[in-house]
């Protein structure tokens, strides 16, 4: 039975060494060696260190009892750091409201600062021609990336381009499959792991459309199907179910690409700008 939070996982990967092959034994070694680095890394990034495909590393979680390198890194990450840093790495028992506040501010304030430094020009130009020269638009994210998804739908509906967010696994490869080859997809992932986020960039590849990603991780396998890929940062631990201040460093690209469009077509996004005004105010009272 694979349970997806076993507890000891350092001890047992000790006890199973004599029994790996070359290749596991090196991803072993090199998780005993760097423990507290791993919660941090994509399976990619810890291929590339132990310098073995992403598959051994996946055996090796196999046999430790996990369902893959995500739940041994849970697990790993349950017995490493302290409870309160899953809320958030800086945060104490004593802390107060305003010191938590302050806490939480300055994490996304560092977050957006690196973001900058990483942002790269050319990505970022390519990125705002294809979206420009798009005859529809698809953001695909799921979990906590779904709402920057929705965001980006929700700016980018007024550019004047066919657009969609999609949130369901199962509609974004079935949409992702029907694109043409003028059409844009958009992968939003923190881990850049997601599977559902790399088939359904993989799909609208098959189907000609350009793909672009958003995510934190310049290694992760959804830039490997990405033609465009944007790089976000923060330093929260890739454990987390909620990436926080992540999230505001990615809503901010997604701010950058709709203000980068908007002034290649600015008739008519002034134009569509009067009318949803227009339209709102009767909503309003």
């Amino acid at each position: 039975m694979v349970h997806s939070r076993l507890q000891g996982c350092l001890p047992r990967l000790r006890g199973i060494l004599p029994s790996l092959t070359s290749a596991e034994g090196r991803v072993a070694n090199y998780i005993l060696e760097n423990s507290q680095q791993i919660i941090h890394l994509s399976i990619t990034e810890l291929a590339e260190l132990a310098q073995c495909a992403e598959a051994t590393i996946f055996r090796l979680c196999k046999r430790l009892g996990y369902g893959g390198y995500q739940a041994f890194k849970i697990s790993l990450a349950s017995e490493l750091v302290e409870p309160l840093a899953n809320i958030h790495q800086e945060i104490t028992q004593k802390d107060s409201l305003s010191t938590i506040a302050a806490k939480v501010f300055h994490s996304n304030i560092e977050a957006l600062q690196d973001t900058l430094k990483l942002i790269h020009e050319e990505s970022l130009e390519k990125a705002v021609k294809a979206l420009h020269e798009a005859e529809r638009i698809e953001f695909y994210g799921l979990g906590g990336s779904a709402p920057v998804a929705m965001d980006a739908y929700h700016k980018f509906v007024r550019v004047g381009i066919p657009c969609i967010a999609l949130t369901d696994p199962h509609l974004q490869v079935i949409s992702a499959r029907l694109l043409s080859p003028k059409g844009v997809a958009f992968g939003i992932s923190h881990s850049g792991s997601n599977k559902d986020i790399v088939e359904s960039l993989k799909a609208a590849r098959e189907a000609g459309a350009l793909t672009i990603c958003l995510t934190n991780y310049p290694k992760a396998p959804v830039t490997k199907v990405s033609d465009i890929c944007l790089i976000s940062s923060s330093r929260e631990s890739h454990f987390r179910s909620e990436a926080m201040s992540s999230r505001i460093a990615q809503l901010s690209i997604i701010d950058t690409l709709f203000v980068g469009v908007s002034l290649l077509r600015q008739d008519m996004v002034l134009d569509n700008l009067q009318k949803i005004r227009e339209v709102i105010s009767r909503k309003r009272f």
